[in-house]
């Protein structure tokens, strides 16, 4: 009786540990809606591509850099100002034009010789209707590591689609409401790229992925 009484709280605690190692479900990130909701400008990103440019008193530096081409079939004019951010595996982080010298934008809008492409700041403004009022943009980044496996751009301010969502693993607010953040419609393309990107001249990044989420 002793070692079957023993026997029944081993096999307890066996089961009581297996269903403590059990990971929580996971939580499927959030979607945007499959047919647009709100106001949606259509988008053509170009390829992502790297240059050298000479920078005054720092010597040749290497950049990234995309244009794009928005057009507004919204069904009404909109006040048009995108952001972009480029991530890479590595842990870097920016936002278009950080750490980007002014002149460095001139000279890549002069590389791509196209007479309709502004920079990220003349871009911004009233986006008439219509393909004729269609524009073209430039958007650069620092690439100060040439060593990635992947390099990813997120463009946003082309939907305005939102979710709020609670915060995952965040306290309650000071009121005991859960928190809150929003998230917005945003373009996600991806890049592979071969581990070391000198060498690379103007061929563009491969793209692997380009798709909407929520962000």
């Amino acid at each position: 009786m002793r070692a079957t009484l023993l026997s029944l709280a081993a096999l307890g605690a066996v089961c009581v540990g297996a269903s403590l190692s059990v990971p929580a479900p996971a939580v499927a990130a959030p979607e945007p809606s499959a047919v647009p909701v709100r106001w949606e400008l259509t988008v053509q990103p170009g390829p992502l591509r790297v240059a050298t440019i000479e920078v005054e008193d720092v010597g040749p530096r290497s950049f990234f850099y995309m244009t794009y081409k928005v057009v507004n079939n919204s069904g009404e004019d909109l006040y048009f100002a995108p952001t972009f951010e480029l991530t890479t595996d590595a842990g870097d982080r920016f936002r278009n034009g950080e750490n980007v010298p002014l002149k460095v934008t001139e000279a890549l809008i002069e590389r791509v010789a196209n007479p309709f492409v502004q920079d990220q700041i003349a871009i911004i403004g009233t986006l008439s209707q219509g393909e004729e009022n269609a524009r073209e943009g430039l958007v650069v980044w620092p690439a100060e590591n040439l060593k990635v496996d992947e390099v990813t751009v997120y463009a946003s301010g082309f939907s305005g689609e939102t979710r709020r969502i609670v915060k995952p693993d965040a306290p309650a607010g000071e009121d005991g409401k859960p928190q809150e953040v929003v998230l917005r419609k945003t373009l996600m393309l991806v890049h592979t790229t071969p581990g070391q990107l000198t060498g690379l001249g103007n061929r563009p990044l491969d793209r692997t992925v380009n798709r909407w989420i929520l962000r």
